[in-house]
C-alpha cells in the first residue's frame, strides 16, 4: 500500500498538477487522506490503462532515490526561510540568502519534473495529455481569482 500511494502521489507531480501541492506532498512518508484522495481522483480521471500504470510505476520507482533527497533539501531550505524571515534580528540579506537557497532547491525539483514527465507523457494518450492541461489551467484559473481577491476579507 504505500508504494502504490507513493506511486499516486509522484505521478501526481510528475505531471505537475498543481506543482505548490506536490512538493510537500511526496515529501511525507504518509500523505495526508486529503492530499491522497486529491491525487487518486487525479488518477482516475486520467482513466490509466493497467499496462499504462504498470509503465508509470516502474519509472517512479526508478527515480525515487533522486527525488526523495531533493525533497528533504527543500524541506530544510523552507525551515531555514522560516526561521530567517521569524528571527529577532532579521534582515532583508538573510531572508533574500534563504529565499535563493529554497529557489535553488526548487529549480532542481523543476528540472526532475520535466525528465518525469518527459518520460511519462509518451505513455499517455492524446485525450489524458489533455486533461492534465485542463487540471492544470484550473488550478492556475483558482490561483488566478485568489490572488485578485487578496486582501478584500481585510477592508470588511
Amino acid at each position: 500500500m504505500k508504494t502504490n500511494k507513493w506511486i499516486t502521489l509522484t505521478l501526481a507531480a510528475a505531471l505537475n498538477l498543481g506543482g505548490w501541492l506536490t512538493t510537500p506532498s511526496l515529501a511525507a512518508d504518509t500523505a495526508m487522506p486529503a492530499h491522497r484522495g486529491f491525487f487518486q481522483r487525479i488518477a482516475q480521471r486520467l482513466n490509466l490503462t493497467d499496462d499504462q500504470k504498470a509503465q508509470i510505476k516502474t519509472i517512479l520507482r526508478s527515480e525515487k532515490d533522486t527525488l526523495k533527497p531533493m525533497l528533504g533539501q527543500l524541506h530544510t531550505a523552507r525551515e531555514n526561510l522560516r526561521a530567517a524571515i521569524q528571527a529577532g534580528d532579521a534582515n532583508e540579506t538573510s531572508v533574500r540568502t534563504a529565499s535563493a537557497q529554497v529557489a535553488a532547491v526548487e529549480a532542481d525539483l523543476a528540472v526532475e519534473r520535466m525528465k518525469i514527465y518527459g518520460k511519462i507523457a509518451p505513455i499517455l494518450t492524446d485525450e489524458q495529455r489533455q486533461q492534465i492541461s485542463d487540471f492544470q489551467q484550473r488550478a492556475d484559473d483558482f490561483t488566478d481569482q485568489a490572488i485578485a481577491h487578496t486582501g478584500d476579507g481585510l477592508a470588511k
